[in-house]
């Protein structure tokens, strides 16, 4: 009997990591849900937070401009922030149990024109560039995610833990918290009203790494982060939540041994899709505990992922890790990723996945803008030749979607109305304007 030793070593691993899910003393996710008067309503109907001096009917809440969010209150301006005169950038959350909700935002103001751009958590992008007439008002719905860090308890001496494994910087961040926090944004954002309501929709789970994690300060950013601004549309048409659960850093091992794979897997359900991008860490030998072979290992974790996702009846897709931006003097991409791109190209063929090419699109788009213009596609003014700026990130997710728009999968019907994306021909970056988030840091992300 032939023996397949690099799947051997992978189940002794993979045992190990579930074992040692119980004895980590690295920090955790503090995600008891508080007593509130928000927790106290009924999320399975609409409930409506207006803005103006309209008289609340039921289920609908009037929230002063002056009036801030708390553990006691439940919803209310967030992070010091309230709107203003000024146009200044705004937050306001809700306290809220775990699951998808339908957002159904109202823009615009009685006597005021309004340009306004939106994100949600932790900079996940759903509205951009919006703009209203003085006493026009426009709806977009679209679905958020709400996870928290708490696993479901393992029986009596069973491996495994309780709370997913955070790593520090982690602590306290938007997407781990129990609430759901929407910022505003633009040159004059304007909101009438916000109406939540828990829904049973398809999710899209991204795992990854920094290249696809919702990345927490300006000027980073990721395309998954992008990734739900194509699939916000006018009211009703938002049917699909996009669960980003990627983090700088990780690898796929360590995605299994945090438990954040672990946290993936219980929220799963029949009909979800689970996009898996996995690579610029992995190959890394000088990370001994958490590095793959491209031929051998890197394809067993991979085709564990995909097994796990299939035995839940979700949808796997493999996409191949963009390119550094490493161009040599004739000016091309040198291949930074060595047999790893290759690798997932052969297991979504042997495999019959769905395939999106990030590595070879990721070649052309920096190519299209040359080695002088590619910088402004990346963080900390180009010095950072891995990890994207708002404008880089864009055209990944674009890159991402045209690929998920030219596929068989169903998923395709739910992106909103967009021209088609050809990477060669990138948005010039010239003309490309969003809003930037308030909070900002010259921290470096995790990972290169």
């Amino acid at each position: 009997m032939t023996i397949n030793q690099p799947l051997v070593s992978l189940c002794f691993i993979l045992l190990a990591a579930i074992g040692n899910l119980g004895c980590s003393a690295q920090p955790t996710a503090n995600n008891t849900m508080s007593h509130s008067p928000a927790a106290e309503l009924d999320f399975t109907q609409p409930q409506v937070f207006r803005f103006d001096n309209h008289q609340g009917a039921s289920g609908e809440h009037k929230v002063s401009p002056d009036q801030q969010y708390t553990e006691q209150s439940g919803y209310g301006f967030d992070l010091q922030t309230h709107p203003t005169n000024n146009n200044d950038p705004f937050y306001f959350s809700v306290a809220v149990p775990e699951g998808n909700y339908r957002v159904i935002v109202e823009f615009g103001h009685a006597t005021l024109a309004s340009t306004n751009t939106l994100r949600a958590e932790l900079r996940r992008l759903y509205v951009k560039d919006l703009t209203t007439a003085a006493g026009e008002f426009i709806q977009r719905s679209f679905i958020v995610n709400i996870r928290n860090g708490l696993l479901q308890a393992p029986e009596l001496n069973a491996p495994g833990a309780t709370r997913v494994t955070l790593k520090e910087l982690e602590q306290h961040r938007l997407h781990w918290d129990n609430k759901l926090t929407l910022e505003f944004n633009g040159a004059a954002p304007q909101v009438r009203s916000i109406s939540l309501q828990q829904v049973n929709v398809p999710t899209v789970y991204l795992v990854g790494d920094s290249t696809v994690t919702d990345q927490p300060y300006e000027p980073a950013a990721s395309w998954g982060q992008m990734l739900p601004y194509f699939f916000t549309a006018p009211l009703f048409k938002g049917e699909i939540a996009i669960a980003n659960h990627a983090e700088s850093g990780e690898t796929m091992k360590s995605f299994i041994t945090a438990g954040r794979f672990a946290k993936v897997l219980e929220r799963m359900k029949a009909g979800d899709y689970l996009l898996i991008q996995f690579g610029h860490n992995d190959q890394k030998k000088q990370w001994p505990q958490t590095y793959v072979e491209a031929t051998t290992t890197y394809k067993d974790y991979l085709n564990v992922f995909i097994a796990e996702a299939r035995l839940r009846g979700a949808t796997p897709v493999l996409i191949t890790s963009m390119q550094r931006r490493t161009f040599n003097d004739q000016g091309k991409i040198v291949n930074s990723h060595g047999l790893y791109p290759q690798a997932v190209r052969e297991v979504a063929r042997e495999k019959n996945i769905t395939l999106i090419d990030l590595d070879k699109m990721s070649v052309k788009l920096y190519e299209a803008l040359g080695v002088n213009k590619a910088p402004l596609a990346f963080n900390d003014n180009g010095k950072d030749a891995t990890h994207h700026n708002n404008y880089g990130a864009y055209q990944l997710a674009r890159c991402v979607t045209e690929s998920i728009r030219q596929s068989s999968l169903a998923l395709a019907a739910q992106l909103s109305n967009q021209p088609a994306y050809h990477p060669a021909q990138p948005d010039p970056v010239e003309q490309f304007v969003l809003a930037p988030s308030p909070q900002a840091s010259s921290l470096r992300p995790d990972g290169n």
